[in-house]
């Protein structure tokens, strides 16, 4: 008999056991996590499961997404990018190797932002920015609009075309900006200060073209937020596509869901003004010939009662009054319709001279015309001041000592080299300069005669 048998107490596991039992417990422990990472050996068979190692800089795990999960993903997933994972801890049994099952995967930056976005959505609700009370409603017909976005994108092109097409008579300012990077919040903070200072339009428009979160995030910074509400004009946001929502759209007066469609709540269509026109025209046509009726029926039954009590000589003058009346009402009523057409008819000449397409022609030559006449002023006044330079220059060369000089006479210079006003001033022996038109002359004093005084 051995010395030591323990087979009545031992618990004897096969690998696939063991494999389930540690499997288990691993579920039972961590029964879902979250863990940030990079991807790498990204795979992607023909069965759509995602096959992937997630790796810091001192370890990685194997995970596996499979197909139906894998089909909701928003993004493709490649080798060196950073993502946060949703996953079950496991293990594969038949190889016995440790493994996370992901439920769900996002970017790393993009699921930061969104809870970021989150966050201060909430902050800024609870101060009451986002308040209906508050929004104010646009003006009917603006007059001046300011369009704050990018000079070079798509959505200032369309909101032109729209603005261009429905309501020509609106004057559209475009306020350029950054509207992505780093630079951009401030930007849109300081054109929103500057525009809503200086009184000149009657709304604004803050918009950009479609894009992932972080380049709409511009749009979802704390500061453009407070100055979309601090704004004196009521500003109308359209950032991004239908589906986007920025903090910009629930803090503006009014949220629009693309650029587009922003242009077309801004102004009315000139098309269904002058339809509703002609409908109003057509009504008081309408109007006038029921009352021309009516009047002319009243005419009818006063002439069968005069006609009745047979006062000839008086029905003969009332039926030329009536007659007279008749064709002075019917006078008055077609004078009326054709100036009612006529000022129709202005109205809509009007509108149409106010098309980009006429005014912009007149505005180019009036810009060349103001042009010439400033270089025209500014060769005139050039021209004055030369001549004047001219006359100065000669008055002051003619008191110049210089002058003086260039007629023979000279300046006397002591040893000092002060001038000499006096001859007491240089006794006998004294080394003097003499200043000529062309030179200088060295001196020494012989004789000293004072001029006599003349009484």
């Amino acid at each position: 008999m051995p010395a030591f048998d323990d087979s009545t107490t031992r618990h004897v596991l096969t690998p696939s056991s063991l494999n389930r039992l540690v499997r288990d417990l691993l579920g039972d422990a961590l029964p879902q996590v979250w863990i940030e990472g990079e991807l790498s050996n990204v795979a992607r068979p023909a069965s759509g499961h995602v096959y992937f190692t997630l790796k810091d800089s001192s370890a990685q795990v194997r995970c596996a997404m499979f197909r139906m999960k894998a089909a909701a993903l928003r993004f493709r997933p490649v080798d060196g990018m950073q993502v946060m994972v949703r996953a079950k801890v496991g293990l594969y049994e038949p190889r016995g190797e440790f493994q996370l099952v992901a439920e769900y995967m996002e970017p790393s930056g993009e699921g930061a932002l969104q809870r970021e976005f989150e966050q201060l959505k909430a902050r800024l609700n609870a101060e009451g920015l986002f308040e209906a009370s508050r929004k104010r409603a646009l003006p009917r017909y603006a007059r001046r609009i300011g369009v704050i976005t990018s000079a070079t994108g798509a959505a200032v092109r369309d909101v032109l075309s729209v603005l261009a097409r429905r309501w020509p008579l609106a004057h559209v300012e475009i306020l350029p900006v950054p509207v992505q990077g780093r630079e951009a919040p401030p930007a849109i903070v300081a054109m929103l200060g500057k525009a809503s200072a200086c009184t000149r339009y009657d709304v604004l428009l803050l918009t950009r073209g479609g894009g992932s979160l972080e380049d709409l995030w511009a749009f979802n910074e704390e500061t453009v937020a407070r100055a979309i509400h601090a704004s004196a004009v009521p500003v109308i946001s359209a950032v991004g596509h239908e589906i986007d929502f920025s903090i910009a759209d629930f803090v503006a007066d009014l949220r629009a869901p693309t650029p587009s469609a922003a242009a077309e709540l801004l102004v009315p269509d000139a098309v269904a003004i002058d339809r509703h026109l002609r409908q109003l025209q057509q009504r008081l046509v309408t109007v006038q010939r029921r009352q021309l009726q009516a009047r002319s029926q009243r005419l009818d039954h006063a002439l069968a009662r005069l006609q009745a009590q047979r006062p000839q000589a008086r029905l003969q003058r009332d039926r030329e009054r009536l007659q007279h009346l008749r064709l002075r009402l019917a006078t008055l009523l077609r004078e009326q319709q054709h100036l009612r057409k006529a000022r129709l008819q202005r109205l809509h000449s009007g509108l149409l001279a106010q098309h980009p397409r006429v005014r912009l022609p007149l505005l180019t030559r009036r810009l060349a015309e103001q042009d010439q006449r400033l270089r025209r002023a500014i060769a005139q006044a050039l021209e004055r001041r030369q001549t004047a330079l001219r006359h100065a220059g000669r008055a002051l060369h003619a008191i110049s000592p210089l002058a003086t000089l260039d007629r023979g006479y000279a300046i006397l210079f002591d040893s000092n080299g002060k001038v000499l006003r006096s001859v007491q001033s240089a006794p006998p022996g004294s080394v003097l300069r003499a200043r000529l038109a062309d030179g200088e002359l060295g001196l020494r004093v012989e004789q000293n005669t004072p001029a006599e005084r003349r009484e």
